[in-house]
């Protein structure tokens, strides 16, 4: 089959996603503690769309990447995606770490195992190694991988009450960290790799149907309906599979059910989005989309300090009332989008020049 259609729902979906998650760690980081009241609408609607932008960034991601596995396989160049896969998850595993090293304080002597915390890019590049294993274990079968990453995501997300407590003091803190919070890891390989499954498998079902009749029409008819379900509907159903099966597990999830409502979430989004894909081709949002990584990078140092330990979080803190935050958040994306767009190369570029840089390294370890 062909499908060299361009989905650009995709880009502006990850451009919106990464520029949510710029403006939500700005304000998290530095909007004054008596500003946040659930009891203000304002600042109840920024949470709740705040939440969502974690699970869209994951899903998003783990669409992209099988997409454009899949797409390798008509040309027989998938063992090279796969391989390119592996790699990526490797360098972004390792610029998660770099970006919370603390140089100085190394320098100083002054030594912790913080930066041995887990945060979104360590667990976006486990992920992708995750997907290129189990498709290689599926056989490079579409179908059968599609299945297992539908059954995976499911799996994880009805089973988070057994890890969301989960203490591992037994277990290597670089390992443990990677599943337990326990330590401060921002993000943990379960549950946030089911959205990368759930991810996995739309893209398979966009491989396989994208150019049959009537095919936009009815995925936009089933992420509406889908997506409502899971918001509105997905705690009952977790209820009477309890009481069909006498199955703990199921109430237990029931009763704390945030994974299959945010999936909702990102359902209707891609709903909106892929409606309104016409509309969506701007050259602006393509290079933002282009430059997530450098984007998120840049964010990362400003704010936290990363480097020097110098960002906005010590030299501001949690001091900014909520015009201010706004405000402060527009011009905030503004800068990191330009220093992104005009003095940093794409995402291509940059993992083409650390894939160099990584296997000139390996050279040298060889001789």
């Amino acid at each position: 089959m062909s499908t060299n259609q361009r989905l650009y729902f995709i880009d502006a979906v990850r451009a919106f996603a990464i520029l949510m998650m710029l403006q939500g760690h700005f304000i998290d980081t530095l909007l004054a503690p008596e500003h946040r009241d659930m009891s203000h609408v304002a600042y109840r609607i920024w949470s709740y769309f705040r939440g969502i932008t974690a699970p869209t960034f994951f899903t998003i991601s783990g669409l992209i990447f099988t997409y454009l596995l899949l797409k390798a396989k008509e040309k027989d160049t998938e063992k090279y995606r796969m391989r390119k896969g592996l790699n990526r998850g490797i360098m972004l595993i390792g610029i998660g770490y770099l970006l919370r090293a603390p140089f100085l304080s190394w320098f100083t002597g002054h030594f912790n195992t913080y930066f041995l915390v887990v945060d979104v890019l360590q667990i976006i590049g486990l992920s992708l190694m995750c997907i290129v294993g189990l498709y290689f274990l599926c056989f490079k079968n579409t179908t059968l991988f599609s299945m297992v990453t539908l059954a995976i995501g499911f799996i994880i997300f009805v089973t988070e009450p057994l890890y969301r407590n989960l203490s591992l003091e037994n277990v290597p803190l670089i390992l443990a960290n990677y599943i337990t919070k326990t330590n401060g890891s921002v993000f943990t390989i379960i549950p946030w790799f089911g959205y990368m499954a759930f991810g996995a498998y739309i893209a398979t079902a966009f491989y396989r149907h994208l150019e049959k009749p009537n095919f936009k029409p009815v995925t936009l008819s089933v992420f509406f309906i889908v997506g409502y379900f899971l918001i509105e509907w997905s705690s009952h159903a977790l209820f009477y599979l309890n009481k069909w099966t006498d199955i703990q597990l199921f109430l237990d999830s029931a009763n704390y059910n945030y994974l299959f409502s945010r999936l909702g979430n990102v359902f209707i989004y891609f709903a909106i989005f892929y409606g309104l894909e016409r509309y969506l081709k701007p050259p602006l949002l393509l290079k933002i989309g282009q430059k997530t990584l450098s984007i998120y990078v840049i964010h990362f140092i400003i704010i936290y300090g990363s480097f020097t330990g110098i960002g906005l979080s010590q030299l501001i803190g949690k001091t900014l009332s909520p015009w201010q935050a706004v405000i402060g958040a527009a011009l905030f994306l503004t800068i990191v989008c330009f220093i992104s767009f005009y003095y940093v190369q794409t995402n291509a570029y940059i993992y083409g020049k650390l894939r160099t840089l990584f296997f000139k390294v390996k050279g040298l370890k060889r001789s």
